[in-house]
């Protein structure tokens, strides 16, 4: 079914791995489709209550975009790559309603990194290199780079690792709250997944209303504060709330249907 892309489901976990190692697993059209496709499937599966987003290999996560694909590209035909990259992977990622885990294997540069940053969660092996090297070839950042990584790191250091083009090593991401925990390569799954089956303890439902909630923090126009009131009111409304509630006053494990 996928030509770049691997997807695997484990426990109610779908691990989707971008299969292209001989590229350094370089985002191209044909890949960011599959993934679009791969984590829609996953979304829609009663099954899933977690995804994983890792690269093939111990190298690479995903070493950026496949510049051969847009190296002869007009302005608007630059423009549209972006738009349309955003709309069909990165905006739709971040605003998946279950959540998405990536593993960092290795390097994650310019849409690699923006992959991972788009993800709810970002997990780095201690060999993993991380930065947004576009400047270094005439343009900037097209998949959400210079937005999220202001978000993550703070404006003066993502003006930093954007205008140098470099890379930080996993210590400095952990440190700067780019990536949420940085573990040996062999542990990096065993973690990844471990975090994923602590989040299918929970309420899928009430998951997503967070994920919801805390995006609107960061959409123009948008009073987070409204939306949390207006999620944590359907929250009420649906039978995990009552599962949950229940089993509390019962003293027990509640049994939320994924």
């Amino acid at each position: 079914m996928y030509k770049n892309i691997v997807v695997e489901e484990k426990n109610k976990i779908n691990i989707i791995t971008i299969n292209r190692p001989k590229q350094l697993n370089a985002l191209n059209k044909d890949t960011i489709e599959e993934l679009h496709t791969a984590i829609k499937l996953a979304e829609d599966n009663l099954n899933i209550g977690v995804i994983i987003l890792t690269g093939a290999g111990e190298k690479s996560f995903v070493a950026g975009a496949d510049i051969k694909e847009f190296a002869d590209f007009t302005i608007s035909q630059g423009g549209n790559l972006a738009k349309k990259g955003q709309e069909l992977l990165f905006t739709y990622i971040e605003n998946c309603s279950k959540p998405i885990i990536a593993a960092i294997n290795g390097f994650a540069l310019g849409g690699g990194l923006e992959l991972a940053m788009c993800s709810h969660i970002r997990i780095a092996s201690s060999n993993a290199r991380m930065g947004l090297p576009e400047v270094s070839l005439g343009v900037i950042p097209g998949y959400g780079g210079t937005q999220r990584l202001a978000q993550l790191v703070g404006r003066g250091k993502a003006n930093e690792m954007v205008f140098t083009a470099g890379m930080i090593k996993a210590d400095e991401a952990l440190r700067l709250g780019l990536v949420n925990h940085v573990v040996e390569y062999n542990e990096l799954m065993e973690k990844t997944e471990a975090i994923a089956l602590s989040i299918l303890n929970n309420s899928g439902s009430a998951i997503a209303s967070a994920i919801k909630s805390i995006n609107a923090n960061y959409k123009e126009g948008v009073n987070g504060y409204n939306i949390e009131v207006e999620e944590f009111g359907k929250c009420f409304g649906t039978s995990d709330f009552k599962e949950g509630t229940k089993a509390f006053l019962e003293k027990r494990k509640p049994n939320f249907r994924k």
